[in-house]
């Protein structure tokens, strides 16, 4: 694509990453399931440069994809992993090593969480858990072996938006690199290179999917960490089938045009939930009222579908009528498909507690008429009575 600068990512989803000069003119990059590739003759296969291998280093499905993503994100580089934690894992595992320290905002979601605490503490990584709210604060934490700064914006479950700039700064100026789980914003409503990011994280499962029908994650680099990633994700053997690329590509087209709905349901919903006699507060950054609003208002380009809900401190029984009583909004683990969702949410914080004295549930807006959800909201919301 030309002029890939100008042009708006919803014609940068819709054009990218199509190869059909190279599939006999069509739209859709076909599905490659492939493992070996044969070569022509002794002197292709000594050299090594053509333009497949073998399946695990990629094919036409996985490069359709990632030259998708990667002109969305405006990376020099984005490679496809086997879902948003596999994803996580290979940008930390890029930049640190054995007696490496990396700095973890304590909003972050709760496996990345398991992944520093057992795996790589396993490996000889430290972790140091922050306030995700510190922001050029983060100085105070950075050692000598710092190597990497973890944010995510906004944080898990608890949605405080962090000063991704400021930390960025601070982190470069000690030579760390700058890593974001950039999942719930997406490259449409924030550019993470922008901010000073170095390797920008999307749980692909999520929005960029929309279907809730796959498992797939990418991490995109700056041209500074392009050569990191791609040996990291080469030694970790790393791989994501073609289907299921195929479905993360087909997603990606229509994630701009669905973003849109998504952001204006879950307004709708938060507004109308900040009224409610049984909630306590909403934990939504574009909400006016939000603490985190004014970071939202100044570094992102807008929101999307899921937010939090503190509600006021009622019994586990009329809690779980409440729950029980939904019918358009599904309970379960994910998020960024089609569908609604609401999961009761369980706050882990080491640096940081999180203030609540009621249950905290976490709502994903669908692409249900909002009006809708709201009349299902109610009625469940009328069990806590």
């Amino acid at each position: 694509m030309s002029d890939d600068k100008k042009l708006k990512p919803e014609t940068i989803a819709t054009h990218a990453g199509r190869m059909s000069d190279t599939h006999f003119g069509a739209v859709n990059t076909p599905v490659y399931r492939a493992s070996t590739i044969l070569y022509r003759d002794l002197a292709s296969l000594e050299a090594g440069n053509t333009a497949y291998r073998y399946g695990r280093l990629g094919t036409p499905s996985s490069s359709s994809f990632e030259d998708a993503a990667n002109e969305l994100e405006g990376g020099a580089r984005t490679i496809v992993a086997p879902s948003g934690l596999g994803a996580i894992a290979l940008a930390i595992q890029a930049v640190c090593g054995a007696g490496d320290h990396l700095l973890m905002v304590d909003s972050c979601y709760h496996p990345t969480r398991l992944l520093c605490d057992r795996t790589l503490k396993r490996f000889g990584i430290e972790t140091t858990y922050y306030d995700p709210l510190i922001g050029a604060g983060i100085e105070k934490l950075m050692k000598l072996n710092t190597r990497a700064v973890f944010c995510e914006s906004p944080g898990s479950l608890t949605f405080e938006v962090q000063d991704v700039p400021a930390i960025a700064a601070v982190a470069h100026k000690h030579g760390a690199s700058v890593l974001l789980d950039n999942t719930w914003a997406t490259p449409v409503y924030f550019n993470a290179f922008d901010h000073g990011v170095d390797l920008s994280i999307q749980a692909a499962t999520k929005y960029v999917g929309g279907h809730a029908d796959v498992m797939i994650g990418y991490v995109a680099a700056n041209e500074s960490h392009r050569e990191r990633l791609e040996s990291a994700h080469h030694d970790l053997g790393l791989y994501a089938s073609g289907d299921d690329c195929y479905l993360a590509l087909r997603g990606l087209r229509t994630m701009p045009v669905r973003l849109v709905r998504h952001q204006e349901s879950g307004l709708k919903l938060a507004h109308w939930l900040a009224k409610h006699p049984a909630v306590e507060r909403v934990l939504h950054p574009a909400l006016e009222t939000d603490p985190g609003h004014a970071l939202w208002k100044r570094d992102f380009k807008g929101a999307t579908g899921l937010f939090g809900v503190v509600m006021k401190d009622t019994p586990h029984s009329r809690f779980a009528a409440f729950m029980d009583s939904l019918k358009l909004f599904g309970m379960g683990y994910s998020w960024g498909g089609y569908e609604s969702l609401i999961v009761p949410s369980k706050i882990h914080r080491s640096a940081a507690p999180f203030d609540a004295k009621g249950r905290v549930v976490r709502i994903h807006a669908g692409l249900e008429d909002a009006d809708d959800l709201i009349a299902d909201l109610d009625q469940a919301l009328a069990k806590l009575a």
